[in-house]
């Protein structure tokens, strides 16, 4: 008798094996999937390790496999090694993390290639048509100004809007275009300045390494990536070029497509399931290409593999925050190791694990110092609010200077990381405020949508007429969000065009798209959004940046939310000063003799940095010393402690430091009670041979049956 291991995507962190016949011993292989039976059900499995004998008296323990789905493995062994290294290392069921790496279709037992996949191309009277002409359908102007100079794949492209230019005679479809095999499709050449062009000449060309390439907000760091995608390409190889959030790819993609014509690809979950499987589909043929994506998609097939960017590698969104709790930054130079390539990381504010490693001198550390295209920069000064009366959340001289820059024509970005109307609503008699009925928080009002909004859980509440306690007819928002500042500015100046960024109005496709337009064609005059403007976009017409206040990060119980208002401040404060104007910076505080926020304002970036790396060697927290969190919740108050306590007694047996177990910071969301444990020790390989002779055992701790747990490694918040 033959059995077979097999991953099924489930919470299991064992495999199931399957009965196999002789026959079938040469043809399954890793890698490959299968149809297994799992209780009534049929279930699709992925197959983890070839076939071995057992004894035959043992047959009627293991149920045969049903039915094998592929005719070679459709995951390789590199990317089936890395997808098991990064089970073992977040300590995560195996056959939730290659669901993880699978797009939907795929894992539903779609074929592994189409017959014939399909391009979008232009028709003459589609490349006459003005790029104005279809301003009211701005899906359809974006679709067919991707297809200008260069014909795009199906998969590639808003189907909704190619359908709609198809039928008015604007593209067609067809075969896919005959390209240099090189990958030298045209696009227009890449000039770099000469401080880019010495980094782009002292950054590794092959073999693996990891690099840092630091460079002041506006440096070209994005030109540098291109033009060494440039030459990977002509060489034949693939390029991963990953990206923190959705909002920046289309602006990537465009001028990645300008410079290197049609072998340029995208991939995140803001595709449809039939787009990512397409762009899967051409990674897995191995056609040379540079894919920009976000997280996902680092567990693409590449087969050919010759570099690696990750852009902005600070950001917080390459963590997965729930489920399998990987790090695609961390993921992405594992493999890219296997592949015996390169890999940089890129941002003006490095993560302090970053810099730990170049200081370390384990990664290579290269800098971009001066601006490109001699862009003046900007002057960054404190807004001292104390004692201030604050007018729609601004001071007076914030409120002067924002009616001066837009007087003069120039344009303002105004940053707040909080989006609505107000982060809560009081009754001005009794005190009672909104809170949220299933999480330890206050509702935010959202005052465009008439509602109550929990930003944890998203329960919503409908704005009580009066007060719920005493009846009063009065109720008040406190604090400010994005809404109420836009509010305010349109009160204060009536003329001036204002438009909002947050994640409440830039949920429509192509919706922000339509904003970058709109504000480089100088149709906005102030800019008010959230953190998802500080992240690598180009406004040249920005000469004032307001940052309405930070101060709430200063005295987070989490550990990183110093360093993320760092890096807040500097990439907010990059988006000022990019064209021809010098720009200004007015930071907004209550606390402007913090000693961090003084060490980043008078001293920057690399100083603050320097003073966070000490604190935390001093406290033993990371980067010095490498950290887990056992993260525990139930319905039961007392469910998630209780298991904590049995998990941190096995973890001790093994040697891990187990602080705890604590209450979350905010114990309470979505109608569980949540708790965790702190998980160090001072070597990294001592910390993970603890975890993994534990999980097991934990998983099989019967407070285990009370509770939903998980390990996070390396955790991005602490929260």
């Amino acid at each position: 008798m033959y059995l077979i291991p097999v991953a099924i995507n489930r919470p299991m962190r064992t495999h199931l094996d399957y009965r196999i016949a002789r026959a079938q011993v040469d043809q399954i292989r890793r890698g490959m999937r299968v149809r297994v039976p799992l209780g009534r059900r049929e279930v699709l499995g992925i197959v983890l390790d070839q076939a071995r004998t057992a004894q035959a008296q043992d047959q009627h323990r293991y149920k045969p496999v049903s039915a094998v789905l592929d005719d070679a493995p459709l995951l390789g062994k590199e990317l089936m090694d890395s997808l098991q290294w990064s089970a073992d290392y977040y300590h995560h069921p195996i056959g939730e993390v290659i669901a993880a790496a699978l797009p939907s279709a795929l894992r539903q037992g779609a074929p592994r290639q189409e017959e014939a996949p399909q391009w979008l191309y232009l028709t003459d009277e589609g490349a006459a048509v003005p790029e104005d002409k279809l301003r009211r359908a701005p899906a359809q102007a974006a679709c067919l100004a991707q297809l200008r100079g260069t014909p795009a794949p199906w998969s590639d492209v808003d189907r909704r809007a190619a359908r709609a230019l198809i039928d008015k005679g604007l593209c067609r479809l067809g075969p896919a275009p005959e390209m240099d095999p090189a990958g030298a499709d045209s696009g227009r050449a890449i000039t770099l300045t000469s401080e880019q062009q010495a980094v782009c000449d002292a950054l590794p060309h092959s073999g693996f390494s990891v690099s840092l390439l630091q460079g002041v907000t506006g440096s070209g760091k994005t030109e540098i990536y291109l033009a060494q995608a440039a030459e990977d390409l002509r060489a034949g190889k693939q390029v991963l070029l990953l990206v923190p959030e959705i909002g920046l790819t289309p602006q990537l993609l465009a001028r990645a497509r300008e410079r290197l014509g049609g072998r340029v690809i995208s991939y995140h979950s803001g595709m449809t399931d039939a787009a990512r499987l397409a762009a899967w589909r051409r990674i897995d043929r191995g056609e040379a290409l540079l894919v920009v994506g976000t997280r996902s998609a680092v567990w693409l097939p590449f087969t050919a593999l010759g570099r690696v960017w990750v852009d902005e590698e600070h950001d917080a969104s390459f963590k997965q925050q729930d489920g399998f709790r990987y790090s695609a930054r961390d993921v992405a130079v594992v493999r890219a190791r296997a592949f015996d390539a390169p890999v940089g990381l890129g941002s003006a504010t490095p993560a302090l694990e970053t810099l730990h490693n170049a200081r370390q001198q384990r990664y290579r550390h290269f800098r971009l110092d001066a601006r490109a295209q001699d862009a003046p920069g900007a002057d960054l000064h404190v807004v001292d609010a104390r004692g201030q009366r604050l007018r729609g959340g601004l001071t007076p001289s914030l409120a002067r200077a924002i009616q001066s820059h837009v007087t003069e024509g120039g344009q303002v970005l105004l940053f707040i990381n909080r989006r609505g109307y107000a982060p809560a609503l009081l009754c001005r008699d009794c005190g009672w405020s909104a809170t949220c009925k299933a999480c330890d928080a206050r509702m935010t009002w959202h005052k465009q949508h008439r509602s109550l909004l929990c930003h944890h859980c998203g329960a919503r509440q409908a704005v009580p007429a009066q007060c719920p306690s005493c009846g009063a007819s009065e109720l008040r928002p406190a604090g400010h969000g994005t809404e109420r500042i836009e509010e305010a500015l349109q009160a204060m100046l009536p003329q001036a065009r204002i438009a909002r960024a947050d994640s409440d109005v830039m949920q429509r496709a192509g919706a922000w798209q339509e904003l970058r337009a709109q504000v480089l064609r100088g149709d906005v005059d102030i800019l008010v959004g959230t953190q998802m403007l500080a992240k690598g976009h180009d406004f040249p017409g920005i000469s004032l940046v307001g940052i309405v206040s930070v101060d709430q990060a200063l005295f987070s119980a989490d550990i990183r939310a110093t360093e993320r208002m760092g890096q807040l401040v500097t990439q907010v404060a990059g988006r000022a000063g990019r064209g021809r104007r010098a720009g200004t910076v007015l930071l907004q505080t209550h606390v402007p003799d913090h000693p961090l926020l003084r060490r980043l304002l008078d001293e920057g970036y690399d100083a603050f940095a320097d003073a966070l790396l000490e604190e935390r060697t001093t406290n033993a927290l990371p980067p010095a010393v490498p950290l887990a969190l056992l993260r525990a919740e139930s319905v039961d108050a007392t469910a998630a402690m209780a298991f904590l306590e049995a998990a941190a007694q096995l973890l001790r047996a093994q040697g891990a430091e187990a602080i705890g177990p604590l209450p979350a910071p905010m114990m309470r969301r979505a109608g569980r009670t949540r708790a965790q444990l702190w998980v160090q020790n001072p070597s990294r390989a001592a910390l993970q041979q603890a975890l993994a002779a534990s999980c097991t055992a934990i998983e099989r701790l019967p407070e285990a049956r009370r509770v939903r747990w998980g390990v996070d490694v390396d955790p991005a918040d602490t929260l």
